[in-house]
């Protein structure tokens, strides 16, 4: 059978894949998703969701549905920390090892929040159903072949082993760390490799609770057990409780030495208190690395999440910086299917996403060492708190004018004050009674923010969006029912009273000028040009 064109394959169906469908989606982009398992994830995984993953939820409009699956309030967990101790029995001896800061009232207008990866992927598929994606499990990636015009990929039904042709433009690869997409590429991967090998037990013990004393944390190790240092963790929500023992390949060890019995033996242990009763649910074996692919594009082809970096999970990186890839590669290829984008936008997706995978890579590791008392190399990544890494990362491309040169990626302390190539600063508008962020204004297409009509700049963005035909949205702040609330946004944009900034549909700023320009339609018409990808089109 031969299936219809698409813009857009997507290969695999976990929470980075669903999330690209479901941003395309959301911009108007129709795609077809496949997935070799079954279905979702049925084990509460990855249950940690950062506020900027909450923030692009936010921009698909969806936020609330994520939200609403929240076990009570989770935000405790986040203050609660890393944590340390000999037996869960001994809670109240325990040693912080990490307070991160993961959010703020005045940084963002959404909180890290907790729910495993069970519940939120089920509801982001039936979400990126709803906004036009078909989505399929039980469907398998054959084989791929890209060409000038586009890629041709045979997939196969596995309930009846039927094969189809699939046409698209191009192919979002979100098939995990042993990415079959990757390796037929031909893509390579740099880094330190394996670090420590780790089985997930998913277990129930109804006495852990009260041994706990409500605690909050959002991870706990022991270390009474012997020969692994053992983290604990339910920041998803609700049963069951995750444990992560260690094994060692290099002991001989594999998860085949691991019964039942052993990890309730193991947890017992950890827990003081051998009588303890112990329910282990699941089991699941991987491999704690820190790998990043050397090119995120081959052609029509694109890597994300774990098939492009793969780190230890110290700071729960993973999915979000995965999910993170997805909204920055979607509004990308929405742009240029849309017809207003050149095709050297999509470079910038590696050159900016690359970077961050790279940069977070390095801040796992250097958790990964603080937790388990390891003494960084000389050269490795100083520790930079987690607010930086999370919501301050900063994008270094060609799509971007004035970023600061030599900037690094991640730079403390966190630093969101409207400069090029990083996230635009929240602040707090009225608009005709209705309370929003600024973040809330970036969605589907760039914005030019301005505090005064004098310099013009409002006007010339009319007549550059119509000269260019790119989707560019002008607010002069102050004016139009647009009233900051808590702060001056002008002073918070770094802009003066003649002054203005362009932001891109991520969120990030493109260009800043802090005051006025002598043709400032033609200044506009070159950055907005170069922030399509489109550099040289803007010139009169």
């Amino acid at each position: 059978m031969t299936e219809p064109t698409v813009p857009v394959l997507v290969v695999g169906a976990g929470p980075v894949g669903i999330s690209t469908a479901l941003f395309l989606g959301r911009l108007g982009v129709r795609t077809l998703l496949v997935e070799q398992r079954d279905g979702t994830s049925t084990l509460p995984r990855a249950p940690g969701l950062q506020a900027r993953t909450m923030e692009l939820f936010r921009s698909a409009g969806v936020h609330r549905e994520i939200r609403a699956l929240e076990v009570g309030d989770s935000h405790p967990h986040f203050e609660g920390g890393i944590i340390r101790v000999r037996t869960f029995a001994e809670i109240d001896d325990a040693v912080t090892l990490e307070s991160p800061s993961l959010d703020g009232p005045a940084i963002s207008p959404e909180r890290a929040m907790g729910c495993g990866q069970d519940r939120y992927e089920r509801v982001l598929a039936g979400l990126a159903a709803a906004a036009g994606a078909d989505v399929r499990f039980a469907t398998r990636l054959v084989s791929f072949a890209q060409d000038d015009d586009g890629v041709t990929a045979v997939v196969e039904d596995r309930a009846s082993g039927r094969r189809g042709t699939v046409r698209a433009a191009y192919l979002v690869a979100a098939d995990g760390a042993g990415s079959r997409v990757r390796r037929a590429l031909g893509v390579r991967r740099a880094g330190i490799g394996t670090v420590f090998n780790a089985l997930s037990v998913y277990f129930r013990a109804p006495e852990l609770t009260a041994l706990l004393k409500d605690r909050k944390f959002i991870l706990c190790y022991a270390t009474a057990a012997p020969g692994t240092l053992m983290g604990l963790s339910r920041l998803h929500g609700c049963d069951p409780w995750l444990a992560a023992p260690l094994y060692h390949p290099e002991r001989g060890e594999t998860p085949a030495d691991y019964p039942d019995e052993r990890c309730a033996e193991i947890l017992r242990t950890a827990a003081g208190r051998p009588g303890m009763r112990v329910e282990v649910v699941a089991k699941v074996p991987w491999q704690g690395a820190q790998l990043v692919a050397g090119t995120f594009r081959s052609g029509r082809v694109f890597l994300a999440g774990d098939a492009a970096h793969v780190h230890p999970p110290a700071g729960g990186f993973g999915a979000n910086t995965g999910i993170h890839d997805a909204h920055n590669l979607a509004w990308k290829l929405a742009a240029v299917l849309d017809g207003w984008a050149g095709d050297a936008l999509l470079d910038t997706y590696d050159a900016e996403r690359r970077g961050v995978g790279a940069a977070m890579a390095e801040q796992a590791m250097a958790r990964h060492r603080v937790r388990h008392g390891r003494t960084a190399p000389r050269a490795a990544a100083p520790l930079v708190d987690d607010l930086v890494v999370t919501l301050g990362y900063r994008y270094r491309s060609e799509a971007i004018t004035g970023g600061r040169p030599g900037a690094p990626v991640l730079a403390a302390p966190l630093d969101l004050t409207g400069e090029p190539g990083t996230r635009a600063p929240h602040v707090w508008l009225d608009r005709d009674g209705e309370r929003l962020s600024a973040i809330d204004l970036f969605r589907d297409a760039f914005v030019l923010l301005t505090p005064s009509r004098r310099a013009g700049w409002a006007e010339a963005a009319e007549r550059v969006a119509k000269r260019l035909s790119v989707p560019l949205r002008a607010h002069v702040v102050g004016e139009g029912g647009l009233v900051p609330v808590d702060r001056d946004w002008a002073r918070a944009y770094g802009v003066g009273g003649e002054g203005a900034v362009l932001v891109r549909p991520d969120a990030f700023v493109a260009w800043r000028s802090p005051g006025p320009a002598a043709d400032p339609e033609g200044v506009l018409a070159g950055v907005l040009a170069r922030a399509c990808g489109r550099s040289g089109e803007g010139r009169t």
